[in-house]
């Protein structure tokens, strides 16, 4: 390594050398030293225009062959929407229970479990694409989506990595930041309807509990692994770059 944290041979040789190591088979891109020089390249304007390209295809090379089920990017929006679409319907659902000219007796039961069950559909739901619609407004561009995550799978977004690259990296920081604010938001939008529903008071309380407790789980989890690690990640870059506002 160079000073500055550069390899020896320089980033177009390092970047050959793991994409041939990936062409040969390999998917730990941590592993073979990916991460460390996109962290690099990252810094430099120039670096970015001229390695974006490699980069994102050694990057879509390795994912190809780790990931097993994939999705068009417009396949998996159409069937997230969807899932939205059922939180729409279990909210018309608490409020008919709630609606003594639309049900024999108003159902309180069926009136929280409506709103339950919104609040569940809308935090998968909205989560991926928020991140691509705020993505594609920003320039980053993806390419499937796929079921990621232990010990429960989850629908996940894969980023172009050339446009990813080519983006501010406070654009990038947004990016990463709205899904996980879609997802923390979707308890509290459903529990706003609660009073104006028959929706019991055990409902209220594991709405909000819900709420909280996936605000718990991003300090304690996010920050580390996942979305919010990958906003502080970005936001450093913006600082080193001297690109914060």
């Amino acid at each position: 390594m160079e000073a500055g944290g550069t390899p020896s041979g320089g980033l177009g040789a390092e970047l050959d050398r793991i994409e041939a190591a990936v062409d040969a088979g390999g998917t730990d891109l941590r592993r073979l030293g990916l991460w460390r020089v996109v962290g690099l390249i990252k810094l430099d304007d120039d670096l970015i225009e001229r390695y974006a390209d490699q980069v994102a295809r050694i990057d879509a090379t390795a994912f190809r062959a780790g990931i097993g089920f994939r999705l068009p990017v417009w396949a998996g929006n159409g069937i997230l929407l969807g899932v939205i679409a059922v939180g729409v319907l279990a909210v018309l659902v608490s409020f008919a229970a709630s609606t003594p000219t639309l049900a024999d007796e108003p159902n309180r039961f069926l009136s929280g479990a409506g709103l339950l069950v919104a609040a569940g559909a809308w935090a998968v739901g909205f989560h991926s694409p928020t991140h691509w619609l705020v993505g594609r407004l920003v320039g980053i561009r993806f390419t499937d989506y796929f079921l990621g995550g232990t010990p429960i799978p989850y629908p996940g977004l894969k980023t172009d990595y050339a446009t990813y690259l080519r983006a501010d990296p406070t654009a990038r920081a947004w990016m990463h930041a709205s899904g996980a604010v879609a997802t923390k938001l979707a308890p509290f939008v459903a529990l706003a309807f609660a009073p104006a529903t028959d929706a019991p008071g055990w409902a209220v309380a594991i709405l909000v509990a819900l709420g909280a407790l996936q605000i718990v789980t991003d300090v304690l989890i996010s920050t580390k692994r996942s979305d919010w690690k990958k906003v502080r990640r970005e936001l450093t870059v913006a600082r080193a770059r001297g690109r914060t506002t």
